[in-house]
């Protein structure tokens, strides 16, 4: 059946616009993490209109994006009108962060005119064939009360439930005011909200955002936590499937199995009962890194045959001196390797960090579903490395870094880096126009000396042309210490491998009169492609503005 609702334009005038809704995806395969703050509530003045809340939803018509993952708003309070949980800001009258109360402003003034926020989406999403799953941020530490203004009465009020309650804990443990799982007070707290929000509002599943802060137990009681834990997501599938609806449970973790296993997580137990529909890997949660490198075949392989399907979390920051926002080339690498270790889909998260959406932000995700169609289009595969706002970007349990990695003379740095595409079949058709590979390594100088492999075999000076950034007065971002690129113009002879490749540098001789220790700081591979055979690319074509290209 096809719905007509009537939309007033301001001047009275009304008039009948076509529902678009179509029947729902059961499957979703991209979905979108829209936190619905930084690109939503936080920019507009009070009091926000209607109209302008349902920009969580127009923004994203017209893309590939089937599922919307909502944020329930901190976590701990929420933006939208409850009556079991706490809502952000209720007990503030003073506030020292203005963005946070504009939040509470806008929610607050939406809800007293009769505008529930996130039914707004939902109405909105299911009117345009979109579907909605509530993230609710599992776990959040607590601050204090004269600066943590989106925190709780509950926490507040509730001290002995964090994990560093006993106070035996070391200076800085990451989860200190984190709540315990362990107490059924935090149980029940977090369970009813979720029960909530099924009964009250028209959601097609709902996510577990547990890689937030992935700290759940005492770490002496992480072993008796797992079965806790088990049972509690057990009883949030339950909700779900008895909700008279049928919904998803979607759960996002660290993606690494063992470093779930280490904080509390049993991801083989919960996939051999069923209480899972979608598993989502990420890493680089805090810093929301883009990484290509990601390794999610151990949850591929875990999944396989329960019935769970695999998202791999998409993200598209990159922090670099030079870059903010990732390159569609850049999307495209990651999410090629990604859906060639058999993932059932992508997950988006963090992408709203590109708002306001420009043309280049639709771009990324247009090809997104399509590794076949982003087969044999330009590339660059992008190591992870030290970023201007994370001068040592954390990661989540049972996962590390590969870089910066430091370099003593005589010995060698190792990287690992894999690539999904298919050289020498793009080879034999003519499509492959050029491969770089950039290793930007600091502390160097004019004379030292190194020596660089790719997949044991060593890359001659021939093909290295070297860029000196010992000194740099700008960057388009921030500046970063003193360097070198060296960047290998590869041939046929020396060309990476589709699969993993083993990056190497050795330092062979140090110049003497330098002190600081040098370290390999970035690594890029880029893969460039043409159109077909022959063809051209853009800078062949650029004769300049007075020269007649004389065809």
């Amino acid at each position: 059946t096809v719905d007509r609702t009537g939309i007033d334009l301001g001047g009275g005038t009304r008039f009948a616009q076509l529902d678009l809704r179509r029947v729902h995806m059961s499957t979703p395969k991209i979905m979108f993490y829209h936190d619905g703050r930084h690109p939503l509530i936080y920019r507009y003045e009070p009091p926000m209109q209607p109209e302008e809340y349902e920009q969580g939803v127009d923004e994203l018509l017209g893309t590939p994006v089937e599922a919307i993952m909502f944020c329930l708003g901190d976590g701990r309070t929420v933006l939208h009108d409850t009556e079991v949980g706490e809502m952000w800001g209720h007990n503030r009258k003073k506030w020292p962060h203005l963005i946070f109360r504009r939040a509470h402003q806008n929610a607050s003034g939406l809800i007293r005119k009769g505008h529930d926020p996130l039914r707004m989406i939902c109405d909105r999403a299911h009117q345009y064939g979109k579907l909605v799953y509530p993230t609710l941020l599992l776990q959040q530490g607590r601050g204090s009360w004269d600066e943590d203004v989106r925190c709780s009465d509950f926490r507040f009020e509730n001290p002995q439930l964090e994990i560093g309650a006993r106070g035996d804990l070391p200076e800085g443990y990451p989860g200190s005011t984190c709540l315990d799982f362990k107490h059924r007070e935090v149980r029940d707290e977090r369970l009813e909200l979720i029960a909530e929000t099924l009964r009250k509002y028209p959601v097609d599943g709902f996510e577990l955002q547990m890689n937030y802060q992935p700290y759940y137990f005492h770490p002496d009681d992480i072993d008796a936590g797992r079965q806790i834990m088990t049972d509690w997501i057990r009883k949030v599938h339950r909700a779900l499937k008895r909700s008279g609806r049928k919904r998803e449970l979607a759960i996002r973790i660290p993606s690494s199995i063992e470093g779930c296993y280490e904080v509390g997580m049993d991801i083989k137990a919960l996939l051999k009962e069923g209480l899972v529909d979608v598993l989502i890997g990420q890493t680089f949660s805090g810093p929301e890194l883009l990484d290509s490198t990601v390794d999610f075949s151990p949850l591929v392989k875990a999944a396989k045959g329960t019935g769970c399907r695999v998202h791999a979390a998409l993200q598209s920051f990159v922090d670099s001196d030079r870059l903010g926002e990732a390159t569609i080339e850049m999307v495209r690498a990651a999410a090629c390797n990604y859906w060639a270790q058999g993932v059932d889909g992508l997950y988006l998260a963090h992408w709203f960090g590109n708002w306001p959406y420009q043309a280049s932000f639709y771009e990324k995700l247009r090809e997104l579903p399509y590794p076949e169609v982003m087969t044999a289009k330009d590339k660059i595969y992008y190591v992870p490395t030290v970023t201007g706002r994370h001068p040592e970007p954390e990661t989540e349990p049972g996962l590390a870094m590969q870089l910066p990695v430091y370099l003593k003379k005589g010995g060698r740095a190792s990287i690992t880096l894999p690539i999904s595409d298919d050289l020498k079949r793009w080879a034999k058709v003519g499509r492959v126009h050029e491969e770089l590979l950039r290793v930007r390594i600091m502390g160097t100088t004019e004379r030292d000396r190194l020596r660089f492999l790719l997949n044991g075999k060593e890359l001659p000076a021939v093909l290295l042309r070297q860029i000196n950034e010992l000194y740099r007065m700008s960057a388009p971002r921030y500046r970063t210490g003193s360097g070198y690129w060296h960047v290998f113009k590869l041939d046929k002879a020396h060309w990476p491998k589709m699969g993993e490749n083993k990056i190497e540098i050795e330092l062979l001789k140090r110049d003497a009169q330098a002190l600081p220790e040098l370290f390999v700081r970035d690594i890029e591979l880029q893969i460039k492609y043409l159109m077909g055979r022959n063809f051209h690319r853009g800078q062949d074509m650029d004769l300049g503005p007075c020269e007649p290209l004389g065809i």
